[in-house]
């Protein structure tokens, strides 16, 4: 994960000191970029224990159009927690517009009747019928939905492309938190990037991780530091049962040969 540190190092060289919403400030710069080759390996965090439970959960909660997090997260992980009502619900964040974004239909006696879109469907069928489509997008950014969001979403839209037999993904990031975030953003597109090209029968390819603002919380800084000394280990292996999409569980997927460093703990900047 040598790209990883150095975009962090990039941050440390040229950012510069900011203010935030949550109060902490950072180190920020503004558009970065970030291939990721999956043929040579999982882009997991190896400088660090990076929790990979937690992202797929995460990620089949955001598929299953889950935006509570009684809803089978909560259990798991407390990535979520600190955003969530008193009753655990969220809004219309990622798992609402990914599969489920809402639409009005006009009827033949003049009435709207209200159906939903799964994107993540479409850009299956896209794939699979109209491979050499430019038009291969799902987007989070729901402007009519974000002000019920408790978190406005910072993975904001992705793009897949086919090239030949290979499947790529590249993510438009707005906001990147490069200590907490980005390595669970790298490892669950790059785990969904395989998911569909499973199912399209394609060879997952490159992630390209494209950012906007991305940061240093400044209560990270140490840990950062800590991190840029230590050397990456080979990247490990993710193995996904061959069956239908819609059909994996999270007992499908097998993380081999994780190899890492001590965690590194990072206060949540809510």
């Amino acid at each position: 994960m040598k790209q990883y540190l150095s975009l962090v190092q990039e941050i440390f060289d040229n950012g510069i000191q900011k203010t935030d919403r949550t109060g902490t400030g950072t180190i920020s710069i503004f558009g970065a970029q970030r291939k990721y080759d999956l043929q040579e390996g999982f882009p997991l965090v190896t400088t660090k224990k990076t929790l990979f439970d937690a992202i797929i959960r995460e990620l089949l909660w955001f598929l299953r159009g889950s935006t509570n997090i009684n809803d089978g997260l909560k259990e798991y992980t407390r990535i979520w927690n600190d955003w969530a009502d008193e009753n655990g619900d969220l809004g219309p964040i990622y798992g609402k517009q990914w599969v489920a974004w809402e639409k009005f239909e006009k009827q033949a006696d003049g009435s709207f009747k209200m159906s939903t879109i799964n994107q993540i469907q479409q850009a299956i069928d896209l794939i699979k019928n109209k491979p050499d489509s430019r038009r291969i997008i799902v987007s989070a950014w729901n402007p009519a939905d974000l002000p019920r969001m408790a978190l406005m979403p910072c993975h904001a839209f992705f793009q897949f492309n086919v090239m030949g037999d290979r499947l790529d993904l590249q993510l438009y990031q707005r906001s990147a938190d490069i200590a907490l975030g980005v390595p669970f953003n790298i490892a669950s597109y790059s785990a969904l990037l395989m998911m569909v090209a499973q199912e399209c029968n394609l060879t997952p390819g490159v992630f390209v991780h494209t950012l906007g603002d991305v940061h240093i919380y400044l209560n990270h800084v140490d840990g950062l530091k800590e991190q840029l000394k230590r050397t990456p280990h080979p990247l490990p292996q993710l193995k996904i049962t061959k069956k239908p999409f819609w059909d994996l569980k999270f007992e499908d997927f097998e993380l081999q040969n994780y190899v890492h460093d001590e965690a590194i703990k990072f206060p949540i900047a809510v």
